[in-house]
């Protein structure tokens, strides 16, 4: 999978938050705010282009001290999120 074009990661207040560029903003119409480790897991899948959720969990463990187990449900919950609001391609 892979994030859609058109979403970017912005500060904006000290807040993370993606928003829609361009026909994307007025189709998204809203802000999403991102923790500190979700915007480094956002940042993370904008780098790999593509990437899995086996992927994302090996990066988020050999980065923060967290459990596989912990880990992978923590990359599912925001993938899950993500793909909710249509920000990623599960193709």
């Amino acid at each position: 999978m892979k994030l859609k074009n058109g979403f970017v990661l912005r500060q904006v207040c000290g807040e993370n938050v993606v928003v829609g560029e361009g026909l994307d903003a007025i189709n998204f119409g809203k802000l999403l705010s991102l923790n500190e480790t979700a915007a480094w897991l956002w940042t993370q899948a904008k780098e790999m282009g593509d990437f899995t959720v086996d992927t994302l969990t090996a990066r988020l463990c050999e980065e923060y001290d967290v459990a596989k187990d912990q880990a992978t449900a923590d990359v599912e919950a925001i993938i899950k999120q993500w793909d909710e609001l249509h920000l990623v391609d599960m193709a």
